[in-house]
């Protein structure tokens, strides 16, 4: 593995470890910042993955981008286009005032975060 894909998979692993942190609060759950580092989860394994097989992208939060670029590689990923089209709208949308997440919207977020980490970590021989 790629130093620079390793990386990017640590800093994944940071979003996931505070993402499920935060999740656990018992008082006033910050939901909008859930959302975020899983947003963030998708986005960081997307690169590590582009990284390592060595397909250029570009500087975006656009997972559904990201995930466009994979496709030829791993057609199968496809199956991740609508949670990666949820969690995009985390990456900047609910970080300032207009929306906010909700409960619901951080329960959906944390699915759609493990089923990507899941399915990109596979990919790595990860478990």
């Amino acid at each position: 593995m790629k130093h620079l894909t390793a990386e990017w998979i640590e800093k994944a692993e940071e979003d996931f470890f505070s993402a499920r942190h935060l999740a656990g609060a018992e008082y006033r759950t910050p939901y909008n910042a859930i959302c975020f580092h899983a947003q963030q989860v998708a986005e960081k394994l997307l690169k590590a993955r582009l990284c390592e097989d060595t397909i250029a992208f570009p500087k975006t939060h656009d997972l559904r981008q990201l995930l466009l670029l994979l496709k030829d590689a791993y057609p199968d990923w496809m199956c991740l286009a609508e949670r990666v089209r949820r969690l995009s709208f985390y990456s900047v949308s609910t970080r300032y005032p207009g929306d906010s997440a909700t409960r619901e919207d951080m329960e959906q977020a944390l699915l759609d975060m493990g089923a990507v980490r899941d399915h990109i970590r596979a990919s790595f021989g990860l478990w």
